[in-house]
């Protein structure tokens, strides 16, 4: 599985968000520019949310032309925007390869959360997720997660700015670490986005190994894990890849991960009608969690055609919720977000994938 995009059907210019600030540095050094120069180039890429090139006034002309000429803006487009009653918009993004990727803009009074896909499809098998029923293709690139941080952030009201990223859109993000962490270096960087680490969460299935290892990174992300099931013959039938790891393992590293880091875990748990929420489901994730520092997100399901399952009813959540506060485990459930432009996560890319193929 590659971990770099690549493609016979790429144009010879690259993305600027392929370059860190340094190698930015470096290019503009080469071609007899002061460093300064790179800073201008970020500072337009980054806050003045430019959206071509030529828009770099600052940049002498000459100069704009040869950054013109070996880089673009960007490499991706848009191939479909949708904008939901709330609000929340959803980008479907080609690459330069012709694969598709979601990413998600939601709109709150106080703040503006994008939600980012770190491949191209997904090898995990979750049995009620869009995002991997066409399997997975690849990885994405470090530029690849950026530009869509980027796109989103040109959608968003000139005085306002972006206060938080979710990594929980297509895709396995810790499958991809090595893409993923400079992806999230450019946006806490001073010079980057400038976010908080603490801004920025991590979804994970649960693997163990990649869990250790974005605790041992040294930033305080936050890392939320989607258990989806509080027993392990259950979630070996709805998160196939637990049959070689199990929830006692994720367990034990997500604690690794709270020792380390500091920061509170979150257990994400899709709400699944009449298959893993009834009141006995609620007690056994409640004995898993109630001596932990955790907090449950509970999703009650956004309903896919393509598949048998659907979202519980309001009683069976509430009783769910209120099982787990008893126990003195925090819970939350999730406010669904842009329900009327296929919301599930992968949907909307499925969907064009599935109107794409020959009949």
């Amino acid at each position: 599985m590659p971990d770099d995009a690549s493609s016979s059907d790429q144009v010879d210019t690259r993305g600027l968000c392929e370059l860190t600030l340094t190698e930015l540095v470096q290019w503009c050094e080469a071609h007899g520019q002061k460093r300064f120069r790179a800073k201008q180039i970020w500072h337009w890429l980054y806050h003045k949310r430019a959206t071509s090139i030529d828009e770099m006034i600052d940049l002498p002309s000459r100069f704009r032309e040869t950054v013109a000429s070996e880089f673009q803006l960007f490499r991706s487009k848009i191939v479909e925007h949708k904008v939901a009653s709330d609000r929340t918009e959803k980008l479907l993004l080609e690459l330069s390869d012709g694969s598709t990727v979601e990413c998600v803009l939601m709109r709150e009074t106080k703040r503006r959360t994008l939600c980012i896909s770190t491949q191209v499809g997904c090898a995990m098998g979750c049995v009620f997720c869009a995002s991997g029923m066409l399997g997975l293709k690849r990885n994405l690139s470090t530029g690849e997660i950026l530009e869509q941080v980027l796109q989103l952030d040109r959608l968003i009201e000139a005085d306002r700015r972006i206060t938080n990223v979710v990594v929980m859109g297509i895709g396995e993000p810790l499958q991809n670490l090595k893409a993923l962490l400079p992806a999230l270096d450019a946006l806490t960087e001073e010079d980057g986005m400038g976010l908080g680490a603490r801004r920025i969460t991590v979804s994970t299935v649960g693997l163990p190994k990649r869990i250790r290892e974005l605790a041992d990174y040294g930033k305080q992300f936050n890392l939320a894990v989607s258990l989806h099931a509080p027993n392990d013959k259950l979630r070996d039938e709805l998160v196939p890849v637990n049959d070689k790891i199990g929830i006692d393992e994720i367990l034990n590293a997500a604690d690794y991960f709270f020792e380390t880091t500091g920061r509170r875990v979150t257990y994400e748990y899709v709400l699944l009608g009449a298959k893993n929420d009834d009141a006995q489901h609620a007690h056994q994730l409640a004995a898993h969690l109630k001596t932990r520092n955790a907090h449950v997100n509970l999703i009650p399901m956004n309903d896919v055609e393509q598949l048998p399952f659907h979202a519980p009813s309001l009683p069976r959540t509430e009783q769910f919720l209120s099982i787990l506060e008893a126990a003195g485990v925090p819970a939350t459930v999730r406010k669904r977000k842009g329900a009327d432009i296929d919301a599930a996560c992968g949907q909307l890319r499925l969907n064009n994938e599935l109107t794409m193929q020959p009949k």
